[in-house]
């Protein structure tokens, strides 16, 4: 009864496919499949599209004889270890049992669970690194977590083999952008049904729901069993506790759009002022409001309004740059990423004791995130009080586990706490005064080794240069000085500093590229 009243109600707004487009769809699938040897990777997000993308490749394939199936089909997910925790639990899930079903049916998927490199995560970022959060003209997080993880998979297969396929489930009906690419690359093609890929060579794209539109993909998903025996009812419960308007898409390219603005994406994502899908999984299931706590963390560090108090005045390796008169802010400073680790494992904590009891062992952050963080707050920040595994014991109870840490014993949270209090009697008015003293000093100390004072004369210099401002005053006047000076010598200046058009700076620079200067 359910599958026919979605068939009806689809076909009250426009369903374009029938059982003979099926059956024709899975005969071109089997016939590309079989005219080569170059192996296909599928995209899998555990959304609709993508869903039905594997099912009808799936059931195409399993026609085929064992003898025919010569070649591999890689599932591949991108988990960016902040998706939703529900649809990141589906997604487990479905991949075990896709593995579980291909080994028992003799077809050729393999799936692979893709993850970002653990030096360069959300939370190593953001935490660790201090980078504000995503927004429009700021966001970092698209190709670190998702389209960085594909491309070396794929570079992988294609130093392997040659050639790949990726088989996606991109739809000309998801936005006028979308369909003006897809034509695009329709006339580039350099075989019937592949599209070149933009951003990669040796890369040919098949997108065999390219046509269909919202309702022709519940039609086939609904009425069509799915091969792998998992349940499209149940994803369509899924998406009938959310109210926005699409998926999270696989990202194989940075012009793509945010997941930000999908159904199922990253719990953590500042892309849009509100997460309305997770905010109406909550409201519309009881039994889903031990996410309340995500969503609460989520808009508290995502406040724009004050998020330029929470940032220093300097970029991200240290230097000045402003406009319209201002200091352009750059990364979180100590006690605000101090403070979200806190949180975060205190939620963490909460969501394993009280939460569901498939999600006792969820993590949100994950040990070897965590030793990078350390890594860098200590080496990189000179942040040498260690605080890490001191908030991480208070939260979870337990010692913090490093087997491979190598740190100095010499200054530890005692002498931080000292020193501290020491420069702040004598310097209470320098902001910076504390942090240079530190830096000095643990520049000093990781260079005790006669073979790491190479170079130390230039660090130290350096850090003078990076801390000797009073304070944000200070750095504004000396920054457009500078400028000023420039200007009347006929130099190179920021023409934009010196504008005093808008009294309000709205500083979203990529921070990426001050990371790399």
């Amino acid at each position: 009864m359910a599958d026919n009243c979605v068939s009806c109600e689809a076909n009250k707004q426009g369903v374009t496919i029938n059982r003979d487009t099926i059956e024709g769809l899975k005969e071109t699938i089997c016939n590309l499949y079989l005219a080569d040897d170059i192996p296909w990777v599928i995209g899998y997000s555990g959304g609709k599209d993508s869903t039905a993308t594997l099912q009808l490749v799936w059931l195409a394939l399993e026609q085929l004889s064992i003898d025919q199936l010569k070649k591999t089909v890689h599932i591949i997910n991108t988990d960016t270890l902040v998706e939703s925790p529900v649809m990141s639990n589906w997604v487990k899930n479905s991949l075990r049992i896709m593995d579980e079903r291909a080994r028992e049916e003799g077809l050729p998927f393999v799936t692979h669970r893709l993850t970002p490199a653990m030096n360069n995560t959300f939370w190593v970022n953001f935490i660790g690194r201090g980078y504000p959060f995503p927004r429009k003209k700021l966001r970092w997080c698209t190709d670190r977590l998702k389209i960085q993880p594909v491309n070396t998979f794929v570079k992988e297969q294609i130093a392997e083999h040659g050639e790949i396929i990726l088989v996606i489930g991109t739809r000309k009906a998801e936005s006028a952008r979308r369909a003006k690419t897809m034509a695009y690359y329709e006339k580039k093609r350099v075989r019937e049904l592949l599209s070149p890929n933009q951003s990669m060579a040796n890369e040919l794209v098949f997108s065999p729901l390219e046509d269909w539109n919202d309702n022709d993909v519940w039609v086939f998903l609904m009425q069509y069993r799915n091969p792998w025996g998992y349940s499209n009812k149940e994803l369509l419960t899924l998406y009938k506790g959310a109210t926005s308007d699409g998926e999270c898409p696989m990202m194989v390219e940075k012009g793509l759009p945010s997941c930000g603005k999908s159904r199922f994406g990253c719990w953590v994502c500042t892309m849009v002022e509100k997460d309305k899908s997770m905010e109406a999984m909550i409201a519309n299931d009881d039994e889903k409001s031990w996410m309340t706590p995500l969503l609460e963390f989520r808009n508290r560090f995502g406040d724009e309004e004050h998020d330029r108090e929470r940032r220093s005045f300097r970029k991200m390796q240290g230097f000045l740059q402003g406009s319209y008169k201002q200091l352009h802010h750059g990364p979180y400073k100590k006690e605000y990423r101090e403070q979200w680790l806190r949180e975060l494992l205190e939620i963490q904590m909460e969501i394993n004791s009280t939460g569901p009891e498939e999600f006792a062992d969820l993590e949100l952050i994950t040990l070897p995130e965590l030793r990078n963080i350390r890594r860098i707050w200590v080496f990189d920040k000179h942040e040498f009080d260690d605080a890490l595994p001191r908030i991480y014991e208070d939260v979870i109870g337990k010692k913090f586990d490093d087997p491979e840490w190598v740190g100095s014993e010499a200054f530890r949270s005692e002498e931080w706490n000292i020193l501290r209090d020491v420069v702040n009697e004598l310097y209470h008015d320098e902001e910076l005064a504390f942090e240079m003293v530190y830096s000095l000093i643990d520049i000093e100390n990781q260079a005790s080794s006669l073979n790491k004072r190479k170079g130390i004369t230039d660090s130290l210099e350096t850090c003078i240069r990076k801390t000797f401002y009073k304070n944000e005053k200070d750095a504004t006047d000396y920054y457009m000085d500078r400028m000023i000076r420039k200007k009347d010598l006929g130099g190179k200046y920021n023409e934009k500093a010196l504008d005093s058009t808008y009294d309000y700076l709205y500083e979203d620079n990529d921070e990426e590229e001050d990371d790399k200067t």
